[in-house]
């Protein structure tokens, strides 16, 4: 019999599915199999982008994340970041931070709220986020050349649909 330091990951979530079934019955067995898949996809792709794309360039995946959106959205306040990142508002705050002592970042008073800020790139940070997303979406190509472009079309639609109008679960606005 084989032990856990035999097991790769996809005989651990057979192991794992035989001994919930054994445990608790008749579970929620494809749904159990759906997440944990999941979340061994977006676990392995986020860490991949980050070792291979982020960390030589000094940066974390977080870090990646908040300059993107502040890139493509332009300057926005800490908390509308937040929601578009799927960070909290903390998380935004300790990102930015080194990112203004960096130059890659700037923040601005906004005018309706003296106690908020902008938060925007600065030339250096612009030339930064093109160069990693370049990076990054080359990565990503590979990643996915796998499916054919229907198959990424469905995969978006079903990834989509289930992550959408789900009030039931206190997701924080992260939608």
């Amino acid at each position: 019999m084989s032990g856990p330091r035999d097991l790769d990951y996809w005989s651990f979530v057979e192991l794992a599915q035989e001994r919930l079934n054994s445990k608790f019955g008749e579970h929620h067995r494809s749904a159990t199999e759906v997440l944990l898949t999941l979340n061994r996809a977006s676990d392995i792709v986020t860490y991949d982008l980050e070792a291979a794309v982020h960390r030589p360039r000094g940066r974390s995946w977080s870090a990646y994340r908040l300059m993107f959106v502040i890139w493509l959205a332009g300057p926005i306040e800490p908390n509308v970041a937040a929601r578009l990142t799927g960070m909290s508002r903390a998380a935004v705050s300790n990102l930015a931070k080194p990112l203004v002592e960096a130059g890659i970042l700037e923040k601005t008073p906004v005018s309706h709220d003296a106690r908020s800020v902008q938060l925007s790139l600065t030339e250096a940070g612009e030339k930064e986020i093109r160069d990693s997303f370049r990076a990054q979406n080359e990565r990503e190509e590979a990643w996915v050349e796998v499916l054919t472009p229907t198959e990424q079309q469905i995969l978006v639609m079903l990834l989509n649909k289930l992550i959408t109008n789900r009030s039931q679960f206190d997701v924080r606005g992260r939608n």
